[in-house]
């Protein structure tokens, strides 16, 4: 193993434990969201690093094409339902949402 795929390990691992960190101390849904972006990046770095590794890009390749579309879906539902949480609530807390009921 090579000095440049420790040191993109290490980002990815950050980034990970920064989106973690995010998702146990943010409050607002926005922000929450974004930690959980955070994460997924890190998890993309962390799959071509592992790739470029082995030498099997073209594998990687399709498997992170795929994860960033299962991503970019999981974060278009994601933000339509922050918007109409937003519209019953007036606010981005959590703590508003246990008004929400049926």
């Amino acid at each position: 193993m090579s000095n440049h795929w420790l040191l993109n390990m290490g980002f990815a691992a950050a980034l990970l434990f920064i989106g973690i960190f995010c998702l146990l101390t943010m409050k607002n849904l926005i922000k929450l969201l974004i930690g959980i972006e955070i994460m997924a990046k890190g998890i993309t770095l962390a799959l071509i690093t592992s790739g470029v590794e082995r030498h099997n890009v073209m594998v990687t390749q399709s498997l992170v094409i795929t994860f960033i579309v299962i991503e970019v879906s999981l974060l278009a539902t994601a933000l339509a339902l922050i918007i109409n949480i937003y519209r019953h609530t007036k606010s981005l807390s959590i703590s508003k949402l246990t008004n929400l009921k049926g």
